[in-house]
C-alpha cells in the first residue's frame, strides 16, 4: 500500500467510524436480525446521511459472508448471486417516528469486486467514493475488508475518469469530481442535473480534494507508465493517462450497464416486498401528487402496478 492509499484509508476509516444517528442504528439492528450471523457489516450512505435527516428513505448496504448463509430461501440466495445486490425495503419505529430503509445485500467478495470496477455496474464504486458510515461492523477482519474496498472505490472512480480529462492542463478538484459523478450516473438510468452534481462536491470540498490528491498519488505509483498526475495547490495536472476508450466501446459499455440496471430493477420488484405503497409514498413526497391505486393494483402489483412504477421512474424518484 502506497502513501496515497494509506491517506485514503485514514480518511475513509475516520468517516466509517463516526457515531451512527439513532434512526440508522435502529434500522441497522433490523438488518442484522434479518441476516443473522452472516452479517459482516451494515453501511449507511447516500443523501440522508449527507443531509443528516431521517426524512425519506435511508440507504444501506448489508455486507454478508455468503448468500446461502444470509438467507433461509435458496431462491433469494440464487437471485443475489446471479445479479447482486438484492434490494429490500423495511421500516422501524425510532423515538415514536417511523423510519424507512432501502437495503442492498451483497457479499463481501462481490462488494470488493464492484469497488474495483470489475463488472458492468457502477453502483458500488460510484456510491462509495462518497462518504459512508459503518453502523455495524462485526469484527476487525470485516472492518479491514470494508476499508480496503472503500479505498478501492475511490481509486476506481478517479482511474475511470482520468482518460476522459485533458492532459497538460491545470484542473481544479471540482472538475475531477463533477466528471466522476457525471460518468457514474450516466451508467444508470438516473440522469442528474448539473446543480445536483455540484451539491455533492460542495457538501465537503476539502474532503474530496484530499481524496482526489491521494487517489492520484496512489494510481501514479501503482502504474507510472499508464498514469502520471501532478498534484498542485488547489488542483492537479495529468501528464500521462491511459488511452481513451473508443466511442463505440464506451457507448456499448454504457448500453450494457443500462441493460443490467433495468434487469436489476425488474428483480427488485420481486425482492423489494410491498413496493407499490413505497412507490406511491415516494411520488407523493416529491411531487405532492396523491395516487390511489385500484383494488386490482393492490392485489396484483407485479402485474398491474407497472404504470405507477414507470411514472415514478420517469420523475427519477425511485432511487
Amino acid at each position: 500500500m502506497g502513501a496515497g492509499a494509506r491517506d485514503l484509508a485514514e480518511l475513509v476509516g475516520a468517516e466509517l467510524g463516526r457515531p451512527a444517528p439513532p434512526a440508522a442504528a435502529v434500522l441497522a439492528e433490523r438488518i442484522r436480525e434479518r441476516h443473522g450471523a452472516a452479517t459482516a457489516a451494515v453501511v449507511f450512505y447516500g443523501s440522508c446521511l449527507r443531509r443528516e435527516t431521517n426524512e425519506g428513505v435511508l440507504d444501506f448496504y448489508a455486507l454478508v459472508d455468503s448468500y446461502r448463509a444470509a438467507y433461509a430461501s435458496r431462491l433469494l440466495a440464487a437471485a443475489n448471486a446471479l445479479l447482486p445486490p438484492n434490494v429490500f425495503y423495511l421500516e422501524a419505529e425510532c423515538g415514536g417516528e417511523r423510519v424507512r430503509a432501502k437495503v442492498a445485500v451483497v457479499s463481501l467478495a462481490d462488494f470488493a469486486r464492484g469497488a474495483a470496477g470489475r463488472g458492468l455496474r457502477t453502483g458500488i464504486w460510484a456510491r462509495f467514493c462518497q462518504p459512508a458510515l459503518a453502523v455495524h461492523v462485526r469484527d476487525a477482519a470485516a472492518r479491514a475488508a470494508l476499508v480496503a474496498a472503500v479505498v478501492e472505490s475511490h481509486l476506481t472512480a478517479v482511474g475511470m475518469v482520468a482518460p476522459l480529462l485533458p492532459e497538460g492542463e491545470r484542473l481544479a478538484w471540482e472538475q475531477l469530481w463533477l466528471r466522476v459523478f457525471q460518468e457514474t450516473y450516466a451508467g444508470e438510468m438516473r440522469p442528474e442535473a448539473a446543480a445536483s452534481l455540484e451539491k455533492l462536491y460542495a457538501a465537503d470540498p476539502a474532503r474530496y480534494d484530499r481524496a482526489g490528491a491521494a487517489a492520484f498519488r496512489e494510481l501514479s505509483e501503482r502504474a507510472p507508465d499508464e498514469l502520471r498526475a501532478e498534484v498542485l495547490e488547489g488542483g492537479f495536472r495529468i501528464e500521462r493517462s491511459p488511452e481513451r476508450r473508443s466511442r463505440v466501446g464506451s457507448r456499448l459499455r454504457r448500453l450494457l450497464a443500462k441493460a443490467a440496471y433495468v434487469a436489476q430493477l425488474l428483480k427488485t420488484a420481486f425482492t423489494f416486498g410491498d413496493w407499490l405503497p413505497y412507490a406511491l409514498w415516494k411520488l407523493e413526497r416529491h411531487t405532492g401528487t396523491h395516487i390511489e391505486p385500484t383494488e386490482r393494483q393492490r392485489r396484483h402489483p407485479l402485474i398491474f402496478g407497472w404504470p405507477i412504477l414507470w411514472r415514478v421512474l420517469a420523475r427519477r424518484d425511485l432511487r
